[in-house]
């Protein structure tokens, strides 16, 4: 007995031992494979992270080299003039008009100047682009907005500089510079010894005390001489800030000393400078000790896009990128920003799927390869589909199709609700459409009071141009008609509120904020003109009506959100300021103009349209008269003759306003319908003083 139990072995039957090496197997075969899914989603999420802040550094790159361009081409217009090249730099208004309007049109430019080889001299500053000590340090008056030095060698006079308006009327007078030569300074030497390069710099301003760049061009017709600029760094605070990636990373300019020229928070970083305030900061400041060697290593020729951990374990991604323009400069863009708010949800679920991809390798051995292999690939179509969807990127894609019924219904599902949310957008303004979507709300009834910039817009003669045309034309003309403006609109930051028969309702700064909607709006309006003069172009060849389109501009206060009831909404704005809109687009027809606006459209956006007045009307459920005025075009392209004929009528606007019919009043009235016969307004304004007269006749 004792034998036979000592002969006995160990046994495992054929069954279990198969099923043994089998789940070993799948376990070793299981878990290698999520363990290298692991390391692939961490490889494809530095791949993609490192491919995305290259193209946000080319493109933010571009974005700086065209502020730096267009500043360029100005100078290059300023050298071309005769003007400058000329010895004529004193009491050259013209001259001086055209500075001042260069400055305006290039917000980062703090000043233009010229010198020359005998010592002459023009400069023109923007005193409050500076900070405001530079204004304090002048003493002048606040309504002063540029300062002209003038040092004229050839004309004899003595150095001066003088204190002008914005509308470059002179406020004061002082004698001096008398020791400036420009031919001393740094900026004139430069340009004829290297004109190849663009800048000078970076340096701190003497006069203001703040970073920045001299871009300058020599002359290279008429007197020789230098003209240039100087860019204020600050002036790219915001435009960095843009180029931001995720609530840490940041975005900035440094050039080969490894000092920092250019930064969302430049002030800040300059007011915490020790000592010596005429340094830059250092890259050091930032407090990514790393960062700087791997500005090095890009110097040496290493990769542009680099990964490195801060002191506390966290990964970034920097990217390194030159500038076109800079030149000798050395000025390099560099961004650089935390990889787990850079790809958040990606790592968030790479954990996620780790930790699954254990529990189902687990609790589905047999069949865990195969079923994973078939579902991965559709799945992850699903998971970039439902991504799309989020981001608003609803453009036709095929079925997702898959051998699983669950995975084929759900691809079904997602079709369904890219086709559903395609045809939402068609009927709802876009912008609710992709709030509802970023913020998972539901649409609710309600609004809130905020100030909008509201547009009215109707075919003149509508009805009688299409009433005994084929409604089927007359639809498919229209709707062409309704997508040139709507596109226009919509480019300019406008919202479509509704189509109302031939005419179209928008809004500007609802839903979404717009710090510039009343110039947008007036910028969509003229788009929209130029527009319609080309369809109706095409409408003519085709035998159709030109469609002749009156519009009306305000802005105001208004309740905007969704009313209608609980099944049904409809996002609008309500109030006098709508209605106000919609009155202004039906007085075009009184006055035979094609845009009316109010006074509160005028006001923020005088600077950069042409307006002139029209009439004072008093609508209902306003206690003021509102003062009407016809918007002719962008102040930049208007004619000296159009902006003469505006101001010349807007005088004579004013002697109606203030004398009514006097006879000096109608004198001038006269004498511009003499010049202007085919003017609507005035036209207007004779009709009525000629009714009043008539009036009073038979009264009399």
């Amino acid at each position: 007995m004792t034998g036979e139990t000592t002969k006995r072995q160990f046994s495992i039957g054929f069954q279990t031992s198969i099923i043994t090496v089998f789940v070993g197997v799948v376990l070793l075969v299981g878990l290698t494979l999520v363990y290298l899914s692991f390391a692939r989603v961490t490889s494809i999420t530095r791949t993609a992270a490192s491919s995305f802040i290259e193209k946000v550094a080319q493109l933010g790159a571009d974005h700086v080299d065209e502020q730096f361009k267009n500043v360029r081409d100005n100078l290059e217009i300023l050298a071309g003039l005769q003007a400058i090249q000329k010895p004529d730099i004193a009491d050259n208004a013209r001259l001086y008009g055209l500075m001042a309007a260069m400055l305006r049109n290039n917000k980062q430019l703090f000043n233009l100047y010229a010198g020359y080889e005998d010592g002459s001299f023009i400069e023109m500053d923007v005193i409050d682009r500076a900070r405001p000590a530079f204004r304090a340090g002048l003493k002048v008056d606040r309504d002063a907005a540029f300062r002209l030095v003038v040092i004229s060698r050839t004309a004899g006079a003595a150095p001066v500089t003088q204190y002008l308006s914005e509308t470059l009327i002179p406020i004061a007078e002082v004698p001096g510079p008398t020791d400036y030569d420009p031919r001393q300074r740094p900026w004139y030497v430069e340009a004829f010894r290297n004109d190849k390069t663009l800048l000078t710099g970076p340096y701190v301003f003497y006069a203001t005390g703040e970073p920045g760049y001299t871009l300058r061009t020599p002359l290279t017709e008429g007197r020789r001489g230098v003209v240039a600029g100087d860019v204020l760094l600050n002036r790219f605070e915001e435009m960095l800030g843009e180029q931001r990636l995720g609530q840490s990373g940041q975005a900035f300019l440094f050039n080969n000393a490894e000092r920092i020229v250019g930064h969302p928070e430049m002030s800040r970083l300059m007011a915490e400078l020790p000592g010596n305030q005429d340094e830059l900061p250092k890259i050091s400041t930032l407090k990514l000790p790393a960062l700087v060697p791997i500005i090095r290593s890009w110097r040496e020729g290493g990769p542009a896009q680099q990964f490195f951990d801060d002191e506390a374990g966290r990964t970034y991604i920097a990217a390194v990128h030159r500038l076109d323009t800079a030149g000798s400069a050395d000025i390099r863009l560099a961004i650089v920003a935390p990889l787990d708010e850079f790809y958040a949800r990606i790592l968030r679920e790479r954990r996620t799927l780790f930790a699954l991809a254990l529990a189902f390798v687990g609790a589905t051995l047999p069949f865990a390869f195969w079923l994973g292999s078939r579902m991965a690939e559709p799945l992850r179509k699903l998971v970039e589909e439902t991504d799309a969807i989020q981001r608003f990127d609803i453009a036709e894609r095929p079925r997702i199709h898959s051998a699983i019924a669950e995975i084929e219904e759900l691809g079904r599902s997602v079709f369904t609700m890219r086709s559903v949310v395609s045809s939402f957008a068609s009927f709802i303004p876009r912008p609710i459409v992709r709030q509802l979507i970023e913020t998972g709300a539901s649409p609710h009834l309600g609004g809130s009071r905020r100030e909008v910039t509201v547009l009215f817009t109707d075919v003149a003669g509508f009805t009688a141009k299409t009433e005994r045309a084929d409604p089927s034309q007359v639809m498919v003309y229209t709707s062409r008609y309704f997508a040139v403006l709507s596109d226009e609109i919509m480019r300019h930051r406008g919202t479509i509120d509704k189509y109302i028969g031939d005419a179209v309702m928008a809004l500007w700064n609802a839903p979404a904020d717009d710090p510039d909607h009343v110039v947008n709006a007036c910028r969509a309006v003229l788009a929209c003109l130029a527009a319609n003069e080309v369809l109706n172009t095409e409408f003519r060849h085709e035998g159709w009506p030109p469609y002749e389109t009156r519009y009306g501009l305000h802005v105001g206060d208004a309740v905007v959100g969704n009313v209608g009831s609980s099944d049904r909404m409809n996002y609008t704005a309500l109030g006098a300021t709508v209605n106000l809109a919609s009155r202004l687009e039906g007085l075009n027809k009184n006055y035979g103009t094609r845009v009316l606006v109010s006074a509160a459209v005028r006001a923020p956006a005088g600077h950069a349209f042409l307006f002139r007045s029209v009439d004072s009307i008093t609508p209902k459920g306003f206690a003021e008269p509102i003062e009407v005025s016809e918007l002719r075009g962008e102040l930049a392209l208007a004619s000296e003759a159009e902006i003469a004929m505006c101001q010349r009528w807007d005088e004579v606007f004013a002697a109606i306003a203030q004398d009514g019919a006097a006879e000096s009043t109608l004198v001038r009235l006269s004498g511009f319908l003499h010049d202007y016969p085919r003017d609507s307004v005035a036209q207007f304004h004779a009709r009525r003083f000629r009714n009043a007269a008539q009036e009073t006749s038979a009264e009399a």
